[in-house]
């Protein structure tokens, strides 16, 4: 009985550990970082242009570049920012099915302190990894 439950723990230990270090939840988080650089940058067309499928067919590219503008340049230079959680999902409200990372980000900027930013990570059509959703909140 005692060799069933330490199998059992082990196996749960293994799949939180396995799905915790997927290649592929740390593949969406780098390409979340990296695009987050690109708008804490100023480089609103940018994250555009490597934005996901889905993303650049919801939102037109000058339409964005507005939005950016108007929302997130106001709050400045970052001053923090950390990933508190990345929970994978396969069903997005209001997004077609698929393979989804949605990433929370305890962050602070100079001009306004703490927010929560999301960014939510897909596995596009060509089979790599892009932005879909960034939410400031």
């Amino acid at each position: 009985m005692k060799k069933q439950i330490i199998c059992f723990i082990g196996a749960i230990f293994l799949v939180l550990w396995t799905s915790a270090c997927s290649p592929s939840k740390k593949t969406a988080e780098r390409v979340a970082n990296e695009w987050l650089k690109v708008v804490d940058a100023g480089n609103y067309a940018q994250s555009w242009d490597s934005g996901a499928s889905i993303f650049k067919l919801a939102v037109a590219k000058e339409q964005w570049l507005q939005i950016l503008g108007n929302n997130r340049a106001p709050l400045g230079a970052v001053a923090s920012r950390e990933i508190e959680s990345a929970e994978y999902t396969s069903d997005l409200p209001g997004a077609p099915d698929g393979e989804y990372y949605v990433i929370r980000y305890a962050s602070t900027f100079a001009n306004r302190k703490p927010v929560t930013e999301t960014v939510t990570s897909v596995l596009d059509r060509d089979g790599k990894w892009r932005v879909a959703v960034y939410v400031v909140k």
